[in-house]
């Protein structure tokens, strides 16, 4: 319900897949928007609840203890009928119902699409981007994003101990879609020897060269990080056995990176995203995003998100090979 031309109830979902720090921004939305003087609802697995109409009231307590929790308490799930037509409009027919007018989408690029659609429906949607791959446009880091490459890291740690010890190498297979960006900060992070993203052509000549090159030299093992969006790493071993006989130990490291509790880093960027999301609402606008550029939050055109691609930091990855010699 409106008072004058005033939005007053809004929801949260969350979408995609689950990143750290989305229960952080929940609160956030839930503990601002009251704090606004809103009515606030929580949308239960993504865009297929909200077809569903599994729509609940949200009060302070609801969202009390979930700041340090992995995962989203609102839950998602994949929706293929909210991609047509006939799905948007029974998702617009649960919101009038509910007499909802605003919603703050948290997650990833689909999240966003199916924002950008509610948006030109009459709904105002405000997205704050949530994704481990960091790969939203228009923003610098997405909430996930920096617990994920911490468990990354931690992994290649561990591995590099069996590596050394067994004088072998390993190759780490991460998540990341399309975008390198979580394999070329862990690797980086990690000290690997090599690291493949899409973003930058792989020559397998040149990466049994580095290999060959670091044990004439004595080295007794090497890391390699791969990203999923280039190759898997069972395939890329196979490669090297074939090509080089170089022997290799695999280990793809999966879901484990979506999970855990989030960073102090994630959990205020999602605590500054949730609330700067409610503040767009309360001025009125939808078909908004929300980021993080040069340290400010910042919001900017949701159709932005969608024109291109985010381009990663190069220079990052040339500086991977010139300190990995």
């Amino acid at each position: 319900m409106r008072i004058g031309e005033i939005i007053v109830k809004i929801a949260v979902l969350t979408s995609g897949g689950d990143a750290p720090g989305m229960n952080a921004a929940v609160r956030a939305v839930v503990r601002k928007a009251i704090y606004e003087g809103f009515e606030v609802a929580g949308i239960y697995n993504g865009y297929q609840g909200l077809i569903d109409g599994k729509i609940e009231k949200m009060e302070l307590g609801t969202v009390g203890d979930i700041i340090h929790r992995g995962g989203t308490m609102l839950r998602s799930a994949r929706c293929p009928e909210f991609r047509v037509p006939e799905g948007r409009e029974k998702a617009l027919d649960q919101l009038k119902k509910h007499q909802i007018e605003g919603i703050v989408v948290i997650g990833g690029d689909g999240s966003f699409r199916g924002a950008y659609e509610l948006t030109k429906l009459g709904i105002p949607c405000v997205c704050v981007p949530a994704t481990i791959d960091n790969d939203i446009k228009g923003t610098d880091f997405t909430i996930g994003f920096d617990t994920a490459l911490n468990t990354v890291i931690d992994a290649i740690d561990k591995i590099r101990d069996t590596a050394t010890s067994h004088e072998r190498t390993f190759i780490i297979e991460v998540m990341g879609r399309d975008a390198g960006d979580l394999a070329l900060w862990a690797g980086l992070a990690g000290g690997a020897e090599t690291i493949l993203i899409p973003e930058e052509k792989a020559e397998i000549p040149d990466i049994i060269e580095r290999l060959e090159s670091g044990a004439g030299r004595g080295k007794k093992h090497s890391i390699i990080v791969v990203a999923e969006g280039v190759m898997s790493a069972n395939d890329l071993a196979t490669v090297l056995e074939i090509q080089a006989n170089i022997e290799t130990r695999v280990s793809v490291l999966g879901h484990i990176q979506r999970g855990g509790s989030p960073s102090g880093r994630d959990r205020v960027i999602a605590s500054q995203f949730g609330a700067r999301a409610v503040e767009v609402l309360k001025e009125g606008r939808g078909g908004v995003a929300i980021g993080i550029q040069n340290h400010k939050v910042v919001d900017y055109d949701l159709q932005c998100v969608f024109e291109g691609s985010e381009q990663l930091d190069v220079s990052m990855y040339h500086l991977s090979k010139q300190l990995s010699i």
